[in-house]
């Protein structure tokens, strides 16, 4: 899904205009980014986390020319999903609850033992 699409969706499940909603989709993601640059972490209950890490600095290589490049300590957005999140994503749509186990396979012969 792209963020023009995310806009779609959320104009037509609130039935606001377009612009109304691209509005709110922008003021949700510059919240993040704000929070995330500022050290903050996020947590959304039943979908997930954003924090960032910090990288170490590192001796890494030029895959052209092969030459080492001194690559600085950063720091990196990371989202973490939710166990709620883990699960719905994992159960088909279908379905109301995960799959069961299969059920034993019977003896040979046709007769279970």
């Amino acid at each position: 899904m792209t963020k023009a699409e995310l806009i779609e969706e959320v104009s037509r499940v609130v039935e606001m205009t377009r612009k109304d909603s691209e509005v709110i989709v922008e003021a949700i993601f510059d919240s993040i980014v704000r929070s995330l640059r500022g050290g903050d972490k996020i947590e959304i209950r039943g979908f997930g986390s954003f924090r960032t890490r910090q990288r170490q600095p590192r001796v890494g290589r030029n895959p052209k020319t092969g030459t080492r490049v001194e690559v600085p300590s950063k720091r990196i957005p990371y989202f973490k999903p939710s166990k709620e999140l883990k699960d719905l994503v994992n159960v088909s749509s279908g379905d109301s609850q995960p799959p069961a186990a299969p059920a034993p396979e019977s003896a040979p012969g046709g007769q279970a033992s």
